[in-house]
């Protein structure tokens, strides 16, 4: 099921998603995305356009689902407190906020278009409660 889709602007080139706790520092170095209990930063491309974001929920019952030619930057469990997703930029310039359902850790599986500087598409698949 797609929750979500949307397109943002982000002012900074670290797009961070996860629950509305505090964001921690999230270090990309050399790598396109990064996570930790909570959060995912991920490299995208900003101030050049458009960030197109989509946001889909377990069960994958309806098409189209994921881009399968996207790929996977991260995957594993976050913790998403009260059950609801954001995302924005770093800076906390752009912000948006999906409700997802209950709080509780969940599988996340985070695919660009095209790892590094140059995403512009993101594809973020959120799995049941664990």
């Amino acid at each position: 099921m797609q929750v979500a889709g949307v397109e943002i602007r982000v002012n900074h080139p670290v797009l961070a998603l996860g629950s509305t706790d505090w964001l921690p520092v999230l270090e990309l170095r050399g790598e396109a995305a990064v996570g930790c209990d909570t959060h995912v930063a991920i490299r995208v491309q900003a101030q050049v356009r458009l960030v197109k974001i989509r946001i889909f929920t377990d069960p994958l019952d309806e098409a189209p689902g994921p881009d399968p030619s996207f790929a996977t930057v991260f995957e594993g469990p976050i913790s998403l407190a009260d059950g609801r997703l954001v995302i924005g930029d770093v800076m906390g310039v752009t912000r948006f906020v999906s409700l997802i359902g209950e709080g509780g850790r969940r599988q996340i599986r985070v695919a660009v278009d095209e790892p590094g500087w140059s995403a512009a598409a993101v594809d973020i698949f959120v799995g049941p409660r664990l």
